[in-house]
């Protein structure tokens, strides 16, 4: 016998397992894979959780664009070095993207893949040596996109994307920035100077970095006024950058008298950070909107979302 004194437990009064609420249902359960195809593998989707809001994610972007609102994506660079292009081009086809908004690093995977069919620099290796950033195309081409783009008043994105369609490529067809630009998709590139390695080279011009973004900033600024009335952000990857811009973007133009609510944000990626949860999926859409968190690699998510989209 123990010489603690234990509650007494007689006097419990209990209930019917039936007549209880539950938050799981059977007609929830995922299903077994009955047939070798993608939609096969949606119908098996659970009803519950991350799958729901995957699916609910889905279902806002499709009905985006059947009332013809903004879908706007949003990426870091990542997105683009795991491969992705090639899925975002096609929803670009499918007109599931509006405009796209990016950071620095994004422009110089895409040109990289587009110029050789390789990106990625193994940084500890270089680093060490200080070969880290050097590649001479890169920056030499991108930088050079930049200054005459911006001595004509134009964005970033559109900059790269125009010097892109006149530049003699061996992969033209996986560059996410050339393809928008030929399908006259607004892409505005948002750079942080002195943290992409372009910035490391003597032909890279801080005035027309500078000048540039903020054009850029414009051109996001102009597409997110878009979203009003059952618009879609999505920000795939991007921690710091884009959440900050996407707010100030949603700030001006509700400070200058449009209308901006009642829209979707969606954050994807293997974290949720603090900047896209405060100012994509809470802020923004806290009085008449939805936020929609989902985590996992960009490199499952995105194809999955976009199967989603075309074949559920």
């Amino acid at each position: 016998m123990s010489k603690y004194d234990e509650y007494t437990v007689t006097g419990i009064r209990d209930y019917p397992l039936g007549s209880r609420k539950s938050k799981v249902e059977i007609e929830q359960f995922a299903q077994a894979l009955q047939e070798d195809s993608i939609s096969g593998l949606i119908a098996s989707f659970p009803d519950l959780l991350a799958a729901k809001k995957l699916q609910f994610l889905a279902d806002r972007i499709k009905e985006a664009r059947d009332k013809g609102r903004a879908i706007i994506w949003g990426f870091g660079g990542h997105v683009i070095k795991v491969g992705l292009s090639p899925i975002l081009i096609d929803l670009m086809e499918r007109n599931f993207i509006t405009a796209l908004a990016t950071n620095g690093s994004s422009i110089i995977h895409d040109f990289e893949i587009a110029f050789c069919g390789h990106t990625s620099e193994e940084v500890d290796e270089q680093l060490s040596s200080g070969a880290f950033g050097m590649a001479r195309e890169t920056a030499e081409c991108l930088n050079q996109a930049i200054s005459q783009g911006a001595s004509r008043g134009k964005g970033i994105g559109e900059s790269v994307g125009h010097f892109l369609e006149d530049s003699s490529l061996e992969y033209p067809q996986l560059s996410l920035l050339l393809q928008a630009y030929k399908r006259d998709i607004p892409c505005s590139v948002h750079v942080a100077i002195g943290t992409d390695i372009i910035h490391n080279h003597p032909t890279a011009s801080g005035e027309a970095l500078g000048k540039g973004s903020l054009i850029d900033f414009r051109v996001f600024a102009k597409q997110v006024s878009l979203l009003h009335d059952g618009g879609v952000y999505l920000n795939l990857g991007s921690a710091v950058i884009l959440p900050e811009v996407f707010l100030k973007a949603v700030s001006i133009i509700r400070n200058t008298g449009s209308e901006l609510e009642g829209f979707t944000t969606a954050n994807l990626d293997f974290i949720q950070h603090y900047r896209p949860s405060r100012n994509v999926l809470e802020r923004p859409v806290s009085e008449t909107g939805v936020g929609i968190g989902l985590t996992g690699h960009h490199e499952i998510m995105v194809p999955l979302l976009a199967a989603l989209l075309i074949h559920g």
